[in-house]
């Protein structure tokens, strides 16, 4: 939600105009795509509050290839050695033909494993999420290849196999693109398509980004110091030595950790407490504790802005500002506080037609938007 790769030309444009030969901060960094795109040419400091999103980062402008780096087929083949220990009784074949009545009985029975006791460690997927996005098949492949990626944390391998398995895990997942709500198959039309998603291997989605992935990295650290941090916005903005900041904070009341939530407990794996409402576990298997964005709620989002001019002032830096006419703020009042807050910069303001995907969240997939951006230089 809400990547800038469809006009990454016209975000760079804007950063080009007010940025000088200091680190560009990417404060809400997401899926790194700035990162991807412009760490080759400049000193990328990614910041995101989700630990996800600082080994999205890393794959893109700290991995590399080395005499160590293992092969797909090597950490693939580890992965299924673990398999090999493990009492696989909810396992099901779903390439044969299997009705819609016999479908949610299995579905039903993979999430009992919620209230149930593992005799293995790296079982957290399993145990949570069996039934749902994935099937408990897909699950065990999810824990042990996480278990295998363990022993590589302090390999610059590392994030390229966190990175292949959350493609994995995206492109696996019957879910309709986030991890807000698993489909039920209440039709039978639902119960096909769902099918779709159940055959298909954890194991050969990982194989085909990694080895994409091989031939993207470099065979050597790159020269550039980047730098990746999963800090609060305002904290990262303390710590930040000036440049230019670009910012692309949620533009409405949707909070990512609740369409998220799956990559950052895949990253942190740390067995969290799940959200409970009426006494029962939430539908969306989300974590207890889970960052709720200020810019997502309307009490708070222009606090929260004004923080952010604030700490742009305070690290003498330019800032490139990108923010949508559909916001929880309207673009004129940005402009308005940006410019009482940093009365010696310049202010202009772009705009660009975007379309921005719903994610199902609405009946229509895209929205016409007025994409802008605010920048403020010296």
């Amino acid at each position: 939600m809400g990547s800038k790769s469809k006009i990454m030309d016209f975000v760079l444009g804007g950063i080009n105009q007010v940025r000088d030969d200091r680190a560009i901060c990417d404060l809400f960094s997401g899926s790194g795509s700035l990162s991807g795109a412009i760490g080759q040419q400049a000193t990328v400091v990614s910041n995101d509050i989700q630990a996800y999103s600082s080994l999205l980062a890393d794959t893109y402008n700290r991995a590399y290839r080395d005499q160590s780096t293992p092969s797909a087929n090597h950490l693939l083949g580890a992965a299924a050695e673990i398999l090999a220990h493990r009492k696989r009784k909810l396992a099901v074949d779903y390439g044969g033909e299997m009705c819609f009545a016999a479908f949610n009985e299995y579905e039903e029975s993979q999430r009992k494993l919620l209230t149930q006791d593992f005799e293995y460690e790296w079982h957290l997927f399993a145990k949570n999420y069996s039934g749902t996005w994935w099937s408990y098949e897909q699950c065990l492949w999810i824990d042990a290849i996480r278990e295998v990626a363990e022993g590589f944390r302090s390999n610059p391998i590392y994030p390229v196999i966190m990175s292949s398995l959350m493609f994995a895990m995206a492109y696996t997942s019957q879910g309709t693109g986030h991890f807000a709500q698993y489909r039920d198959a209440k039709t039978h039309s639902a119960h096909k398509d769902i099918l779709i998603y159940r055959k298909r291997s954890i194991g050969q989605y990982f194989q085909r980004k990694y080895c994409e992935l091989l031939d993207y990295i470099p065979d050597q650290p790159l020269d550039t110091p980047h730098r990746s941090t999963t800090l609060d916005f305002k904290e990262c903005l303390r710590r930040f030595e000036g440049g230019t900041v670009y910012a692309d904070p949620p533009y409405c009341f949707v909070h990512y950790s609740r369409f998220y939530h799956a990559l950052e407990t895949l990253v942190l794996y740390d067995f969290p407490r799940l959200q409970i409402q009426r006494g029962n576990v939430v539908k969306g298997r989300y974590r207890e504790a889970r960052h709720q964005s200020p810019f997502c709620i309307q009490s708070q989002v222009r606090g929260a802005f004004e923080d952010l001019f604030e700490g742009v002032k305070a690290s003498n830096s330019a800032l490139v500002l990108s923010y949508s006419n559909t916001g929880m703020i309207s673009l004129d009042e940005l402009l308005a506080i940006g410019e009482k807050i940093l009365p010696n910069k310049k202010f202009e303001v772009l705009t660009i037609e975007h379309e921005h995907m719903t994610m199902g969240r609405k009946a229509d997939k895209k929205r016409s938007v007025k994409e802008g951006l605010l920048l403020a230089s010296a």
